[in-house]
């Protein structure tokens, strides 16, 4: 049986550029803090897929991440094909990039983590104590306590601009989906081998980590630094789990910089 399409939205044209979303929320947390980096006839296609039972995209077959990554390499098939592309993963989109790097290390010409989850198990992490490094009891306040608690969960910085952006980027996508798909695939979480082996991934790489992410920590991701020779590593203090937009200039500004080094590439 032909699985279901994910939902996609595209902006631009030119060198694909596929951005997978975190666990469980939708392409709005990647096209949110993405599409400003770009000017406007940027040859850079830009491809924001809903992963399996996320956002608007079917959960129909998805049992596990296993199940995810086939579905979300089947994807790449039919979008990019055997063309070069950029691959952007951020927390559990990360997890998936990982995978999809080694599988496709002749196709994928630059990597970008934004917080990646590198320890499948949340138990097993090495995570940093809990902490609002600026916080607003003001604004917390005057919020309905629901979004209060959903805002507050990851929050280093309570700032009504924050908050803007976590209402446009984070709350839809924790909105939507399928949550009997999202149940499966929290209780099959991890892959079942381990995703670095082989040779090094030597394309252009960005891995940025949030120095108080008390989701997926920071120290965890040290170690894919040897497995990312090209890559640049960035902690970034002030910053939590949804660092690209409590720290967007700096973000942007690593952002740049890796698309830059991509550009600026050797041709083989």
């Amino acid at each position: 049986m032909t699985a279901p399409p994910l939902n996609v939205v595209e902006h631009g044209s030119g060198v694909p550029l596929v951005a997978l979303h975190g666990f469980p929320v939708d392409h709005r947390l990647m096209s949110g803090c993405l599409e400003p980096l770009f000017e406007a006839h940027e040859p850079i296609r830009r491809i924001y897929a809903d992963l399996p039972g996320l956002g608007a995209s079917s959960g129909d077959g998805v049992s596990s991440t296993r199940d995810v990554l086939e579905r979300v390499d089947a994807f790449l098939d039919e979008v990019v094909g055997d063309e070069p592309f950029l691959l952007v993963g951020e927390s559990y989109g990360g997890y998936l990039s990982r995978a999809l790097a080694q599988r496709r290390r002749d196709q994928v010409i630059g990597l970008a983590l934004v917080c990646p989850s590198v320890v499948a198990d949340a138990a097993a992490r090495t995570l940093p104590e809990r902490a609002v490094r600026r916080p607003d009891a003001g604004l917390i306040a005057r919020l309905d306590p629901a979004e209060a608690a959903d805002f507050t969960d990851l929050a280093v910085i309570e700032s009504q601009v924050v908050l803007e952006r976590f209402r446009a980027d984070v709350a839809p996508g924790l909105a939507a989906g399928d949550p009997a798909a999202i149940a499966r695939i929290r209780a099959d979480y991890a892959l079942d081998e381990p995703i670095e082996r082989g040779t090094p991934f030597t394309a252009p790489t960005l891995i940025v980590a949030g120095r108080q992410d008390s989701v997926v920590g920071y120290r965890d991701q040290w170690r894919l630094v040897e497995h990312y020779p090209t890559a640049t590593f960035a902690v970034l203090d002030v910053a939590g789990h949804n660092l690209q937009f409590e720290r967007p200039a700096l973000f942007g500004a690593l952002m740049r910089d890796w698309l830059d080094r991509v550009a600026d590439e050797p041709a083989d």
